[in-house]
């Protein structure tokens, strides 16, 4: 008696004990599931100890959070009449008012900077006393503000188009945590829908704390979306191939239970839900309904060719059990190669997804057959599907094109790996953080009206220490910074910098009556009165503050990009870097390019590198399992053309398509090649079962293997298909490309594994049709019993 046997046995005399068990289990997985949160940050790709991320945190420390910035716009030429200007101005002063914010900059906060002579100081006085009541009121506020007040320009107005702009900054504590998500959508969003309603205006949402918001609420919706898309459109394939209610519904009952698992899981081990992470619960349900296929197939088989429950339910376990086992592993493998990547967003989701897979394997293999143990005999009309006339076809033209069509099938395959190849160059890589957010959403069109208006919403920082005290309000030091400033404004993908260079050169206005064409940085003669006067006065001293630190060693440099790829960020780093070099002595100054948006860019640069290693770990796990199954060198290689075959055409197909290579495409290939090699396992498992029934003739051992796992092949392949297409309803680019690319991938790969993986064995066979090179395998993946049964 075999092991799987035994392990039927158990199964089946222990079913109550099993069952119970697994409803233990699921009890206790679903009570973890209250710990499940939504990540408040953004994904971090790179690994902790990265210079990107160290640069990034030492920017931290100093400044703190960066991405607290809520922008209003509004571009509306009515906005410059008496009650919209001060209606808009009302609003903002709503926000001050709030626990949740920490200050806001709009019209009605700006002030005039001005030189009072006796004192020697600087003081601070109002644009304007008194709510304007007139239309002339406001353009004369307006026209101080467009031409006499430049330190503001691009801050809170363009005056190139009219429109205004306010910040709001909210408080940095609560910028990482659920009170971000209630005031974004409790107290944000309906006070500017009411503003909205009232005033007949439109006004426009952004910045980091807005965006990560509504995208994590995508996120939550899309879970619920996928769930249900993959639940409802492979319960519909497999009732329409196995036309059973109860064969559906068993298979529904194993899923849900998995997906309960999944989300368990996602609790237990206190991981947050990202878009990665999110993926797991449709994933568990896409790959748990082929296991079912294969299960109930061979149940109707066996029922079908005796007719005896028990003997039908043992021989179930006993004979798929050991070659699904296999399956679910190389699947596993294929995720779990990412546990080895550095970075924790796909350290988790390669953790998350192995333990998965692994457990809808041993749920389908023990729910079947005890379910099925408690049922009647399925009736005859559940037993038509094993004969149905077209997929017989089907199957009868696969056998067809292998035996008549070998030389068609390798120049096909010739011709795709030449057009693979081309495709592979055209390829570009998209480190954006925006990209994949949902282009139909209005959070997204307000993303690009800021980027038209007022140069991008995402912040880039330039962090200088110059290495002692008070090193930064140097006269040399603040030239250093205009020199790079001016430079940040040769970019069209950059707004224009604000730092303490802007509120010096305001001073020096400031110090000449206001007179805008004294809007620059003072010579050395002026320095020393004008900044006498800075010293006198505390007036600018909170927003020298947001600029530099209380040591006076540290500045920043603050601009904000469009949404731009890898390769104009590259372009763009490398020009700042020159000028940093050329204007920052490395002994006197330590200057760093950061921000979350350029710790994003190169976090993707880092999950390519790493495509290659955890892509080759999963060749080569696997071709290791190959080998110690089947004990055959030549094997490995043929069992694994036809599978990286899927992998180059589909790495074409988003060259030519223009689909870019980012985190979430990243994953296609794993994930396609991981499934992929099911198909061979199964073909490869019933050819060598075949040989040896056949005495080593290769030819009718092929022809057999293929009837006999091609309808199984065809079936699992159709539902996986499927069942990733689920993922193209999502409103991120990102998860649409992933759910289009493993779909047409695993599809090529059944073609693959169903035409070309038995030319192959049939070319090759004298070199591999003897038992020296085919040996005995390791593990019986079909126990020998079932030689005694006929091939179909």
């Amino acid at each position: 008696m075999n092991f799987w046997t035994k392990v039927a046995g158990i199964i089946l005399r222990n079913r109550y004990l099993v069952l119970l068990g697994i409803a233990i289990i699921t009890a206790l997985l679903a009570s973890q599931m209250k710990y499940m949160k939504f990540s408040y940050t953004e994904a971090n790709l790179l690994p902790e100890n990265h210079e990107a991320n160290l640069e990034y945190n030492k920017f931290l420390e100093v400044f703190g959070e960066e991405g607290n910035l809520v922008i209003l716009g509004i571009k509306d030429s009515t906005v410059f009449t008496p009650e919209k200007f001060n209606a808009w101005n009302s609003l903002v002063n709503k926000f001050n008012d709030l626990e949740e914010i920490d200050f806001t900059l709009s019209i009605a906060d700006v002030q005039k900077l001005k030189a009072d002579r006796q004192q020697r100081k600087f003081i601070l006085e109002p644009l304007y006393e008194n709510e304007p009541s007139t239309t002339e009121e406001v353009q004369n506020i307006k026209k101080q503000l467009f031409e006499k007040l430049p330190f503001y320009d691009n801050l809170l107005f363009n005056k190139e188009t009219g429109t205004l702009q306010t910040a709001i900054y909210i408080k940095k504590e609560i910028i990482n945590t659920p009170k971000r998500r209630d005031f974004i959508f409790n107290t944000l969003i309906p006070i500017i829908e009411q503003f909205e309603e009232d005033h007949n205006v439109d006004v426009r949402i952004s910045g980091m704390p807005y965006i990560r918001t509504l995208n994590a609420q995508n996120i939550q919706d899309e879970i619920i979306l996928f769930v249900g898309g993959a639940l409802l459109i492979t319960a519909v394939i497999f009732f329409f191939f196995f036309r059973s209610y109860r064969a559906t519904f068993i298979t529904l009952l194993v899923v849900m239970v998995g997906v309960t698992w999944a989300f368990g899981f996602i609790g237990l081990f206190r991981f947050e839900i990202t878009v990665l992470s999110a993926l797991i619960p449709p994933l568990i349900i896409v790959i748990g309904v082929p296991n079912a296929v294969f299960l109930i197939n061979k149940y109707q088989q066996e029922i079908k060719k005796h007719g005896q429950q028990a003997k039908a339910l043992q021989r179930v376990i006993s004979k798929i059990g050991n070659a699904t086992l296999m399956t679910n592993i190389t699947t596993a493998s294929g995720f779990a190669t990412f546990v080895f990547v550095k970075s924790s967003l796909l350290r988790e989701f390669g953790i998350l997804a192995s333990v998965n897979i692994v457990s809808i394997f041993i749920l389908a293999l023990l729910i079947i057959p005890i379910i099925y143990s408690f049922m009647p005999l399925p009736k005859k009309k559940h037993l038509n599907h094993l004969e149905r006339r077209w997929i017989e076809n089907v199957v009868n033209w696969m056998e067809q094109t292998v035996k008549n069509q070998r030389i068609a099938i390798y120049f096909a395959t010739v011709l795709v790996i030449v057009l693979g190849i081309i495709g592979v160059y055209k390829i570009r890589v998209s480190g954006s953080l925006i990209e994949d957010m949902p282009k139909s959403m209005g959070f997204y069109k307000d993303i690009k009206f800021f980027e038209k208006e007022f140069g991008g919403i995402m912040p880039l920082e330039i962090f200088i220490d110059t290495k002692k005290e008070k090193g930064v309000m140097k006269l040399s030091t603040l030239k250093k910074m205009d020199e790079l400033n001016e430079t940040i404004e040769t970019f069209p993908e950059l707004s224009k910098p604000i730092s303490v260079v802007n509120l010096v050169k305001y001073s020096k206005q400031a110090y000449y009556k206001g007179n805008p064409k004294y809007y620059q940085l003072p010579t050395s003669q002026e320095q020393s009165y004008i900044f006498s006067y800075t010293k006198n006065s505390n007036s600018d001293a909170g927003m020298l503050n947001t600029f530099v630190d209380s040591t006076g060693r540290y500045a920043r440099i603050t601009t904000f990009m469009k949404d731009i790829g890898t390769d104009k960020m590259d372009v763009i780093q490398e020009r700042l870097k020159a000028v940093i070099a050329k204007e920052f002595p490395a002994e006197k100054y330590s200057v760093s390019i950061t921000g979350k948006a350029l710790v994003f860019i190169k976090g993707t640069n880092y999950l390519i590198n790493n495509l290659v290693f955890s892509l080759s770990l999963a060749i080569l796990l696997i071709a290791l399992f190959m080998a110690w199954m089947f004990r055959s060198p030549q094997m490995i290689l043929i069992s694994l053309i036809p599978n990286i075959l899927p992998l180059l055409i589909t790495a074409g197909l988003m060259g030519f398509l223009d689909i870019p290579i980012k985190p979430s495409t990243i994953l296609v290939f794993s994930i396609a090649f991981g499934i992929s090699v099911d198909d061979t396992i199964h073909f490869l498992a019933k050819y060598r079962q075949e040989l040896m029934s056949n005495k080593w003739k290769i030819k009718p051992s092929v022809y057999a293997a293929l009837r006999e796992t091609g309808v199984s092949m065809f079936y699992t392949s159709i539902v996986l298909f499927f069942g990733f297409l689920v993922f193209t309803l999502s409103s991120f680019g990102g998860t649409i490309a992933l759910g289009g690319l493993v779909s047409v991938t695993l599809l090529l790969a059944m073609v693959s594994n169903l035409l070309l993986l038995p030319s192959l064995l049939l070319t090759f066979e004298k070199k591999i049709a003897n038992k020296k090179v085919f040996r005995e395998p390791a593990m019986k993946i079909i126990p020998p019993k079932d030689l005694e049964e006929p091939s179909k």
